[in-house]
């Protein structure tokens, strides 16, 4: 059955972006429909899902954030992971969690196809009887 997805992709740092919606294109099967929302940080990325919950089957949050020199990396990880968890357990929906987490730029280069593992998720969920 074709399922509608929508990734909600925060392109603060672009080149992390390109590689984390790439792996995960690459697991979503074609048969579904998938639509992409570009945000510019992964605080948006919650807003963005609630706006569309109605709409979709699915969801993928997918964006990086690197830890700084002040606790906001904290703040901005932490508010972002529970409001994405309290709108899947709401709705009743997947929402893949693809938002990585890294010490610098080269720990996030590491992991741009952690798309991937977030998209396995959502197909799993989907796939429930």
């Amino acid at each position: 059955m074709k399922k509608k997805i929508l990734i909600i992709l925060a392109n603060y740092y672009k080149d992390i972006a390109d590689g984390l919606i790439k792996s995960a294109k690459n697991i979503i099967p074609k048969t579904n429909k998938v639509d992409t929302i570009k945000v510019p940080g992964v605080f948006e990325i919650p807003v963005t899902i609630s706006r569309n919950i109605n709409k979709y089957d699915a969801f993928l949050a997918l964006g990086c954030v690197i830890k700084g020199k002040t606790p906001h990396f904290d703040f901005i990880s932490q508010a972002s992971t529970n409001a994405i968890m309290n709108l899947s357990v709401t709705s009743k929906k997947p929402i893949g969690n693809g938002i990585i987490t890294c010490l610098n730029m080269s720990q996030a280069k590491a992991r741009k196809k952690k798309g991937a593992e977030a998209a396995k998720a959502i197909i799993s969920v989907l796939s429930q009887k």
